[in-house]
């Protein structure tokens, strides 16, 4: 979101029926230009493999790294038109793009898109664990096992697979950054699981960020508030979507661009100090976390 665009504060009604949810139709279109309006070459020739990474916050997050200089890989389950326009403008910039569709929640998926991004690449540099679900229930005991375990699997077990995959290739300097959720920190009645999940994966960065520090790899998170994505129209009824994001103190829901310069952050040798830790790009919204 540029300086001279203004914020969208009320959000018109709509849904969509299938997770996680097609960018191409969502109205406004969620802002996923880079802030940074002159690249610093922050992450120059890195390589940053991003799950999620054709729509919503994962794309944001893919455009910002390539302006910076990075070369993308977009893991994407099967949104072909938005991974495509994503790539698209990942190219634009000058930087190389892999496309990966398929299911992370199946171990030897990850393992093989590591393989194919060693043998393109040669190496990984940075690994953002964006990629999640969300299933809302009114009441807790609606909450099924299959639900649970499709949850868990997208949000959390993904995370674990692409590490593990991912760490013999990753040289000290590298970088891991997972996506979290205020709900980690303040909870939500209606999403239990994923507000669950979330905080998994705040305890696996703290942990995870002691267990490499020797090995010079960093691990930390970011935290979003309510920001507008696809996973909103395809989780949300059309009451709920118009409601979106008004409740936080800005009054408003959060931008794909506005979440990605925190990864940028994180990415880049300006946090070479930072390990173990979360950002809350949430809208105001104190957690003390």
């Amino acid at each position: 979101m540029s300086t001279k665009e203004q914020p969208v504060k009320k959000l018109p009604p709509q849904e969509q029926s299938h997770q996680p949810g097609v960018e191409s139709k969502m109205k406004p279109q969620p802002v996923s230009e880079p802030i940074q309006e002159k690249s610093a070459g922050r992450v120059k020739n890195k390589v940053a493999l991003i799950t999620g990474g054709d729509s919503g916050i994962g794309k944001a997050v893919a455009l910002s790294l390539a302006k910076e200089g990075a070369d993308i890989i977009i893991v994407y389950l099967e949104e072909e038109e938005d991974a495509q326009k994503t790539a698209n403008e990942i190219i634009e910039t000058g930087r190389s793009v892999m496309l990966c569709p398929g299911d992370i929640t199946d171990e030897s998926f990850c393992k093989d898109v590591v393989k194919r991004v060693i043998k393109n690449f040669k190496k990984i540099d940075i690994l953002i664990n964006n990629a999640a679900v969300q299933y809302p229930v009114e009441n807790f005991e609606e909450i099924t096992k299959e639900q649970l375990v499709k949850t868990f699997s997208v949000n959390v077990f993904s995370a674990f697979y692409f590490t593990l995959a991912a760490l013999p290739h990753m040289k000290k300097g590298s970088v891991i950054i997972n996506t979290t959720s205020v709900t980690a920190y303040r909870g939500s009645h209606h999403l239990v699981d994923y507000s669950a999940t979330k905080g998994a994966l705040v305890s696996f960065t703290r942990s995870l960020s002691s267990a490499l520090a020797k090995k010079g790899i960093r691990v930390n998170a970011v935290a979003p508030g309510p920001i507008w994505t696809p996973l909103i129209p395809s989780s949300f009824d059309k009451k709920q979507v118009g409601k979106f994001g008004q409740d936080t103190p800005m009054g408003r829901p959060g931008q794909p661009n506005e979440v990605a310069s925190c990864f940028l952050f994180l990415a880049s040798e300006e946090s070479s100090y930072i390990t173990g830790q979360v950002l809350h790009p949430n809208g105001g919204e104190i957690i003390n976390g």
